[in-house]
């Protein structure tokens, strides 16, 4: 949607990999509304997928600047009937009548959450900052388990909230503290999900420290920090 108007209605989404980490629709060019293409005149060229002839998308008065491409001679034959939006630039999308936010979602990406009697601790700068038995552990694909301890088992204390805010297609919206201890204080280090979607209710309201960046152990035994875009 953009100004509260449908830009395109499908049922016949294309996932393509543009990037690594999750896909971008593709939308057949019959399914877009009338008239909201304004051809620009220019061109963006892909070395997979060939050169695009970029759009803007028009609503009424509004208008998205450059902000749909298409490949019509594109090598790959499947992408000459369609039509790609920047995600951004609209102002909603929906998974039939469920917004979906930041990029659509990976169909090979996997959320679970399970509650567990592990015992963790969380060390920054060789001081405790958290220690739970009953840590609820999220597995997310291609990224590390995340433990998302009570707030009642965090040194609240070494907590300060940032303005920092950041989306997740699969999880909502999270907030983020910055953490003092060991005498510094480390910036946005940990997070949690006030209202979560529905998919990840369990850890409404938990508290997430990054692997990558603390000190970690379960059940005693240290969890070597993994190397992840996050580190």
């Amino acid at each position: 949607m953009l100004a509260g108007e449908w830009v395109v209605d499908t049922d016949r989404p294309a996932l393509v990999w543009e990037r690594p980490y999750y896909p971008t629709y593709y939308v057949p060019a019959d399914d877009v509304a009338d008239s909201v293409l304004r051809d620009t005149g220019q061109t963006d060229h892909s070395p997979s997928r060939g050169t695009a002839h970029v759009y803007d998308v028009v609503v009424g008065e509004q208008v998205a600047a450059s902000a749909a491409r298409r490949y019509p001679d594109s090598p790959i034959e499947d992408l000459r009937e369609l039509v790609a939006f920047d995600w951004l630039a609209m102002d909603h999308w929906f998974e039939e009548d469920e917004e979906v936010f930041v990029h659509p979602r990976d169909p090979y990406t996997r959320v679970d959450i399970l509650p567990s009697s592990r015992h963790v601790r969380v060390d920054v700068g060789g001081e405790t900052v958290a220690e739970s038995s009953h840590p609820t552990l999220l597995f997310e694909t291609g990224l590390p388990v995340r433990y998302y301890l009570p707030k009642t088992d965090v040194r609240l204390d070494r907590l300060s909230p940032t303005d920092t805010v950041t989306r997740c297609p699969y999880k909502g919206a999270a907030r983020y503290w910055s953490v003092t201890a060991g005498g510094e204080t480390h910036v946005d280090l940990a997070w949690g999900y006030d209202a979560p979607v529905r998919e990840s209710a369990p850890i409404a309201g938990l508290v997430c420290f990054y692997n990558e960046k603390v000190d970690l152990f379960v059940d005693g035994e240290p969890v070597e920090r993994p190397r992840t875009h996050f580190a």
